[in-house]
């Protein structure tokens, strides 16, 4: 173990051996920090924070401070941070609260860019990349592979699902179902299979291609939603990825963001 003789340590933190903890930085009573990880320097970590093993987290993020919730009254609420990840200066991560679960949840391998925000009772899933100065509100579902670009902000409740790409400067206020492409400045709006991610995924040329002819029932046609749903269900019952489209289309509570036309898909 490292620790650098400017930073200050509660004696009840736990730290695995091998942890180095660079100048100035502040690690809290509750604390435990797996193997492998390095705090750079200036790093703040208190609350009741897990981090995983081999996490790498520069100068000046701030991670399991309290919520930025106006009726968080001191509980013992967490924030969990899985192995791998990589966590980039002034990056800010608020522990839970307990109506919303009393956790904030970081999967693995995961790469947090500069000035990047996670709200309280977030729950991000594993391989995400969040470009500078994105910004989550409370409450929101990043499923794994995601790609949220530089100066998006996601309204509280949202989900995006797996395999998406938001554009840069991106607001999106409602769910962005998986596999997909979405971006607008005012109101993110949908713009297609996000197909150039999901190739690099290894998604064969017959999986996307499916998913685009899903894409067009759901989101093309002049059916409404249920209807969609009900004849892709049974056009597309032997696809684990439009069963998935699907699962998650049906559990949406904020709506979904709306397509573009045809015409403009290329656009972003």
């Amino acid at each position: 173990m490292q620790i650098h003789p400017t930073a200050l340590v509660h004696p009840k933190a736990e730290l695995a051996e091998d942890v180095e903890i660079g100048p100035f930085s502040v690690i809290g009573e509750h604390v435990k920090i797996g193997r492998g990880t390095r705090l750079v320097s200036h790093v703040c970590v208190e609350g009741w924070t897990e981090i995983g093993e081999r996490c790498q987290i520069y100068p000046f993020a701030s991670i399991g401070t309290p919520p930025q919730h106006l009726q968080y009254q001191g509980e013992p609420t967490r924030v969990v941070i899985g192995h791998d990840n990589i966590l980039r200066e002034y990056v800010t991560v608020n522990r839970g609260t307990v109506p919303g679960g009393g956790k904030t949840v970081i999967g693995h391998q995961n790469f947090l860019m500069a000035y990047v925000h996670v709200a309280h009772d977030c729950h991000l899933g594993s391989h995400i990349i969040m470009a500078n100065a994105a910004t989550l509100a409370g409450h929101i579902t990043i499923g794994d592979h995601a790609i949220i670009g530089g100066l998006v902000g996601i309204h509280q409740f949202v989900r995006v699902g797996a395999y998406v790409m938001i554009g840069g400067c991106s607001a999106v206020g409602r769910d962005v179902p998986p596999f997909m492409r979405a971006a607008g400045g005012y109101r993110a709006r949908l713009f297609g299979l996000n197909s150039v991610g999901l190739k690099r995924h290894g998604f064969s040329n017959d999986r996307i291609a499916v998913l685009k002819r899903a894409y067009e029932v759901l989101f093309r046609s002049d059916y409404r939603m249920a209807e969609a749903i009900k004849r892709a269900r049974d056009e597309f019952k032997d696809s684990a990825d439009v069963l998935a489209m699907l699962a998650f289309l049906e559990g949406s509570k904020r709506g979904i963001c709306r397509s573009v036309g045809k015409d403009r898909e290329d656009e972003e």
